[in-house]
């Protein structure tokens, strides 16, 4: 046969094939359709974003006859509505000392007074002290406390004897200065109260015992759950825990870290969560530092090397930490939730085999798990290692499967290197609208902040979606018309719905080279774009089953069907990462352009969201009306961002919804060998704090600190510093004025008794120091030897630390919180090593040593001047007042 003829003979076969995929021709489909994607992108948000806020309805009192052994949220918020009056609870205060402690102490016995006969509940009131060496982001300290309360309570499970395994529940009861602590963690004590309550009233005792702490020194750092795990007779009992926290006021407890390792625990989470809410994602971010928090699950892992899991509510961040943490801005629903996931938790765990057995059972300990909630409605789980085999067969699934599928119908008309190169279309094209988007935002983050208007959606988050989400939009839309410009063939077998099919394997094809990537990385978080995938495998599996590959607007229909389920997962992460970090930017610091974070996270969650979206506008009539909108959009954002009251970033309280900005302000008392200077220290907690700080020190000057001459001469230039978290990553500022009043026999006192040469290259010194007063007051030393000299024995410890570095000066830094007055003294000393050749004389100093107090809920220690500086803040901003004494002396 002539080439000739075979041509003819194919033609028909051909011709064939094309008329069936452009039965309909997709090509008339008008711009309309690409603004219904949109539209479709919106809907799927809207339903995800009200998804992460659904919560059950609240049990009352009236409920208790239907549900005995239910968790009932209004006896919880009766008790919440007494630790939210008592105000302000820092550890030291009257307030957290005395009357919270004894409020706990007397529900505790109350309930151990209404207990059911069967059961049995023992108490402990803990007051105590220690010190342990801890690091935060790289900066070692010593933390000590002085009397510290923890209040205990264990339901004795059935047959158990002392040293039986048991579960434990924590929480904190104090708060920071200037906070009821509502959610963080009034919430959580009440919650754990009713749970007891439940438990305690029940007529069959739990297998395990469960012991209940509530902690009285969380926000110091962590220091009363270094008190129980490290000194209790209770902590050798406990073989897991649940710690329940908050980062904001309201929405669903994520659990945000579990184990480490131990599976066991996710399982039984799977088990029993009636309303599951957990990623490993959310672990993998925690642990990457990103969230500038720690919380008490640290101190059980690293002292106590007990797993547990780590609750925490996120939603509201803006009130976390501020006057606006209080009973006003939480709700019945939230502690309905909370308590029904972790009674039932509890009862899974306690009632459980795995509780005794991990001791003794390696595999309940070893490997890691991923899970994740799809929606809220479902929760799965498995090992790191079935991931990773999940990850490989999907990624392979999605290449093969689709491509078996496109290549059939036009093999014989050589479609293999037409299907290759519309494949490569949709793969670069990804690539670089990924890459090009990244850029944009960044851009757009820099001249925002330029133009000194950044976070201008920190009150109006939607503004994120029109000043970046709209450019990502672009970009991605521009950058696949691009590269399906530049490897378009005019001579193609293919016909118009191939070619999109094809550019969306070539899509299939970025995700799973990312996939594959991340899981040889060890990033269990993979699961995320997997499931997007799993989306395209499902809706290619779909089409090919019922034929509809040659039917162009059903394979549409499915593969959108499709893509809303995906949409759905992705814009559910969406609205998890933009509600925990757009309130976080607030309390970042001036350092970090918050528009660079904010910016990245939308092009990250713009590629998930829409990645197989834009290929799609390839069967558009006019793809420019639809790029021509989004610019629109994007127009219309950018001019609310910079030029309406919308795009002012802060919200006083007056619409219900306050997101305010934080200041730290501490009136200062520097005394420096009898030379005294004193002023305010400001602390720029956000990228736009030190405007405001600047109109407040009007008609006077503020100096940033690091400018000022006694950062050369003092140790840690003479600031108050008590906090590594804030006052390493933080710019300080300095107004001159008058010194404050302060009571100075109400500050703890350090006294050197004796100096003493312990051998020819170590000189002793013996210091008592004195804490006699109920006041919320945290002491700081900051020891700095002259070169040669180190410290090589204390008495707070059996080992010394590393020295912490602050502009460019090392020193040992001790923080000192106290519960508890005492009016004895407490004894310590320090050993110096030197060379004796570089001290000619006995009494050359060694050392210098910043003592450090700073007070905090001390309103009666406000001078005039100083409520007047507060009040000159505006009604926006949220202030945190205290009064710090320095006292420098060389040693």
């Amino acid at each position: 046969m002539s080439p000739k003829a075979k041509q003819k003979t194919e033609d028909p076969s051909r011709a064939s094939a094309r008329s069936d995929e452009s039965a309909a021709n997709l090509h008339q489909l008008d711009a309309q359709y690409g603004v219904l994607g949109i539209v479709l992108l919106l809907f799927c948000g809207t339903v995800s974003s009200y998804l992460c806020t659904l919560l059950p309805d609240a049990l009352t009192s009236s409920d208790l006859n239907n549900h005995p052994t239910a968790f009932i949220a209004e006896r919880a918020w009766e008790s919440l509505q007494v630790l939210n009056d008592f105000g302000p609870k820092p550890t030291g205060s009257v307030a957290n000392e005395l009357r919270a402690a004894e409020y706990l102490r007397r529900e505790i016995e109350k309930l151990k007074a209404t207990k059911h006969a069967v059961q049995q509940i023992e108490t402990d009131h803990q007051i105590v002290s220690g010190a342990y060496s801890i690091g935060f982001q790289g900066h070692p300290l010593t933390s000590v406390y002085r009397r510290a309360q923890n209040l205990v309570a264990k339901l004795v499970g059935e047959g158990a004897k002392h040293g039986d395994p048991a579960l434990m529940l924590n929480c904190h009861y104090d708060t920071v200065a200037s906070s009821p602590g509502a959610s963080d963690d009034g919430g959580s004590c009440v919650v754990m109260l009713e749970i007891l309550r439940v438990l305690s009233r029940s007529p069959e005792r739990t297998r395990h015992s469960i012991i209940f702490l509530f902690n009285g020194a969380e926000e110091t750092p962590l220091q009363a759950a270094h008190g129980f795990i490290s000194q209790h007779r209770w902590a050798k009992e406990v073989r897991a825990f649940l710690n329940l926290e908050s980062a904001g006021s309201g929405g669903k407890e994520q659990l945000f870290q579990s184990g480490p390792q131990h599976p066991w625990l996710v399982a039984a989470y799977a088990r029993a969560i009636r309303h599951p809410a957990g990623q490993v994602f959310s672990e993998e971010l925690f642990h990457s530092g990103l969230i500038p928090s720690d919380t008490d699950f640290r101190i059980f892992r690293d002292f106590g090397h007990v797993p547990g899991m780590d609750f925490a509510h996120s939603i509201n961040g803006y009130r976390y930490h501020t006057r606006f943490d209080n009973i006003d801005f939480l709700t019945l629903p939230v502690l309905q939730r909370t308590g029904d996931n972790i009674l039932a938790l509890t009862r899974e765990i306690a009632n459980g085999d795995d509780l005794a057995m991990v001791d003794d059972d390696s595999r309940l300990a070893d490997g890691h798990s991923v899970y994740f909630d799809f929606l809220g409605f479902y929760f799965f789980h498995y090992s790191s290692s079935t991931g990773q085999l999940l990850n490989y067969a999907l990624a392979l699934l999605a290449l093969v499967l689709p491509y078996a599928e496109l290549l059939q119908p036009v093999r014989r008309v050589g479609g293999f290197g037409h299907i290759n190169r519309q494949v490569m279309a949709g793969f670069l094209g990804t690539i670089v609208g990924t890459m090009l988007s990244v850029a944009v935002v960044l851009i757009i983050a820099n001249r925002l902040d330029a133009i000194g208007r950044a976070m201008a959606w920190y009150s109006t988050p939607y503004l994120i979606l029109g000043v970046y989400g709209c450019p990502v939009m672009l970009i991605h839309c521009f950058s696949q018309r691009i590269c399906n410009h530049l490897l378009q063939h005019k001579e193609t077998s293919l016909n118009l719905a191939q070619i999109v099919r094809s550019r969306l394997l070539g899509v299939n094809l970025f995700w799973a080279v990312a996939i594959v990537y991340l899981t040889i990385a060890n990033i269990r978080s993979a699961y995320i774009p997997a499931v997007i995938l799993l989306c395209s495998v499902l809706s290619s599996l779909t089409i090919s089953l019922f034929g509809f590959q040659r039917r162009p607007h059903r394979w549409l229909g499915v593969h959108l069907a499709f893509q809303a389920v995906a949409m759905l997962w992705s814009t559910n992460f969406y609205h998890l990462i933009m509600k925990l970090f757009v309130p976080i930017t607030g309390r970042i610091g001036g350092t970090v352009n918050p528009e660079y974070l904010i910016g990245l996270l939308v092009a990250i969650g713009g590629l998930l969201c829409i990645s197989y979206l834009v290929p799609l506008i390839g069967l558009l009539k006019q793809s420019s009306e639809l790029t021509a909108r989004l610019t629109v959009f994007a127009m219309i954002g950018f001019l609310l961002a910079c030029c309406t009251q919308v795009g002012f970033p802060y919200r006083d309280d007056s619409n219900g919804e306050p997101s305010v900005q934080r200041h730290y302000v501490t009136h200062t008392l520097q005394v420096t060998n009898g030379s005294i200077d004193s002023g305010y220290l400001l602390r720029e907690m956000d990228r736009n704090a030190v405007r405001v700080l600047r109109g407040v020190a009007k008609p006077h000057e503020i100096t940033p600190m690091r400018q000022l001459a006694t950062c050369k001469t003092m140790p840690f230039c003479g600031i108050p510093f008590y906090s590594v978290w804030h006052q390493i990553r933080f710019d300080h500022y300095w107004l001159e004025g008058p010194p404050p009043s302060v009571e100075l026999d109400h500050l703890p006192t350090l006294v050197l008794e004796k100096v003493s040469q312990v051998s020819v290259a170590t000189r002793r010194y013996a210091f008592h120091i004195g804490h006699h007063h109920q006041t919320s007051v945290q002491s700081a030393l900051v020891i700095v030897p002259r070169p040669g000299v180190r410290m090589i024995k204390w008495s707070l410890m059996d080992t010394v630390p590393e020295m912490m570095e602050f502009n460019g000066q090392r020193a040992y830094f001790v923080l000192i919180t106290y519960g508890l007055a005492q009016d004895s003294v407490w004894n310590i000393t320090f050993d110096f090593e030197y060379d004796p050749d570089s001290v000619r004389r006995a009494e050359e100093p060694l050392v210098a040593i910043s003592w450090i107090n700073t007070f905090w809920e001390c309103k009666e220690q406000h001078t005039t001047d100083f409520r007047g500086l507060i009040e000159k803040f505006p009604e926006w901003a949220h202030v945190i007042p205290s009064v710090a004494v320095v006292n420098i002396t060389e040693y």
